[in-house]
């Protein structure tokens, strides 16, 4: 008998992906999208009903006595206010409750064993969360148009800040979803952080009137930039400089890029 009959198998190697692992990302990202597509009902149709209820309150219940704000009726400026908060809101909840549901009920394996890179990773979860904010900003859209007559007067502006706004907050929610290690961490994210800021920059107000220093500190607030942007899309008016704006978005989307490829890359609460 041979020596290399009597030598053990080597074990087997992982496989070695040259350049971007396609078939893993878009398996990835797939798996996001298909994750709140199965319960549209939480996921899409929970958010749009809420939306309608904000355009009941705000809107029906007070039509005729809300003065135009800068020569816009309310109901067209709050519109693209509440559209926008919808994206923001679930474009963090899918990305942060999928990866702490991951962490907690130990499947974080299953993007953590195969070949894909830390990018790889970022890329697919921000995408997937993007995903779920655009899809409920379309059909939110859709149906508050009955309440508000929407005409798009800078379809760039609209496509660019609402994409934005997504990808923002997709990472922040990769981001907490890493960080937290319970659902409680992640709740006070939620309504400690996110919430208040998303409500507080100017959705339901202008926020040049305001009293200081409660305007100065709105203009601060990153999630005022976006709805002030994607709201000018379509009324043609912006309360803020929609060139800061635009480059305020982009500086964040990178850093939080960085950020969140660096925490894959560590395995900081996920592998330790």
């Amino acid at each position: 008998m041979s020596a290399d009959a009597l030598t053990p198998p080597a074990p087997p190697q992982p496989l070695e992906h040259r350049g971007v692992n396609w078939i893993g990302f878009w398996t990835l990202y797939l798996k996001e999208v298909r994750r709140f597509w199965k319960v549209g009902a939480q996921t899409v149709a929970g958010p749009v009903v809420t939306t309608l209820l904000y355009m009941l309150v705000f809107v029906v219940a007070t039509q005729g006595t809300r003065a135009p704000l800068h020569g816009t009726p309310f109901p067209e400026f709050v519109a693209p206010g509440l559209i926008m908060m919808a994206m923001l809101n679930n474009s963090f909840a899918n990305a942060s409750s999928s990866l702490i549901q991951a962490k907690i009920m130990g499947t974080a394996t299953d993007f953590l064993t195969p070949p894909l890179s830390p990018l790889e990773v970022t890329a697919a979860f921000t995408l997937g969360a993007a995903t779920r904010g655009l899809v409920v900003g379309i059909v939110t859209a859709i149906c508050v148009l009955p309440f508000a007559g929407l005409s798009i007067s800078n379809l760039a502006m609209v496509l660019g800040f609402g994409l934005a706004a997504c990808l923002i907050m997709g990472m922040l929610g990769v981001f907490a979803g890493l960080w937290a290690q319970k659902f409680d961490q992640l709740a006070a994210v939620q309504n400690f952080v996110v919430m208040p800021m998303t409500f507080l920059s100017g959705t339901f107000y202008l926020v040049e009137r305001l009293p200081e220093p409660f305007a100065t500190i709105s203009h601060w607030n990153p999630m005022f930039y976006l709805i002030d942007g994607f709201r000018a899309g379509f009324i043609g008016r912006a309360e803020s400089d929609v060139l800061i704006g635009g480059i305020m978005a982009a500086v964040l989307t990178v850093v939080l890029a960085w950020t969140c490829w660096a925490v894959f890359k560590s395995g900081w609460r996920l592998k330790s």
